[in-house]
């Protein structure tokens, strides 16, 4: 290995731990007591350290909202990409989901308290920069109901405001896995899920 690319992975291994060390920092004590000095001292390195990666609390949670936006987006684009079938494509965006909660959990939890919080922490042009990376999703959603109502499978005249409305909902199926003990009549979460998806694929679905 050259100098140049063990720097190169020091570097990003770094960035890693400042990031890890603000994740848990965050779901553990919540924004207003995470800060910078907090972050340097989980990750073991020095404030000065941490100002070289990012220039500030924000930037650094940007960044982690970004990359699990990005991993999110990048598997909906493998899912789907084996099939035509819009109604398929849109079970296969809830299933994607559903596992990046599973299998990305830090990065679902970091969206979902962003998205919960009372307020909005981010200035206005790191919120565009983070809204343009979900917008990605939400119009891979909307182009397959698009190609849903140009085949003549579905009925709606605003895909845009479905696929919102279909992201939404199975976000918020994900949050109802908490009472899947209680409120749900099988315990089969997944199978819940996916039951609830049907139902919205088919309130778009075009009938006889």
């Amino acid at each position: 290995m050259g100098v140049r690319e063990r720097r190169t992975r020091e570097k990003e291994k770094r960035r890693e731990q400042i990031l890890d060390a603000a994740r848990k920092l965050l779901l553990k004590d919540g924004l207003a007591s995470t800060s910078v000095n907090r972050i340097a001292r989980k990750a073991e390195l020095s404030v000065g350290t941490i100002y070289v990666y990012f220039k500030n609390k924000e930037e650094i949670f940007a960044s982690l909202q970004r990359e699990g936006l990005e991993i999110l987006h990048t598997r909906i684009l493998a899912a789907t990409a084996d099939t035509a079938d819009p109604e398929e494509k849109l079970r296969q965006c809830a299933a994607v989901y559903l596992q990046f909660n599973e299998d990305y959990t830090d990065y679902f939890d970091v969206i979902n308290y962003f998205l919960s919080a009372s307020r909005v922490f981010f200035s206005s042009g790191v919120k565009k920069s983070i809204d343009r990376e979900g917008a990605r999703i939400l119009s891979c959603m909307a182009e397959m109901v698009g190609m849903g109502v140009r085949q003549g499978l579905f009925s709606e005249d605003r895909p845009g405001n479905f696929a919102v409305f279909f992201w939404a909902s199975i976000h918020g199926l994900i949050q109802v896995r908490k009472l899947r003990h209680t409120l749900i009549e099988n315990d089969d979460f997944t199978e819940f899920y996916m039951y609830s998806v049907n139902k919205l694929i088919d309130s778009i679905r075009r009938h006889g």
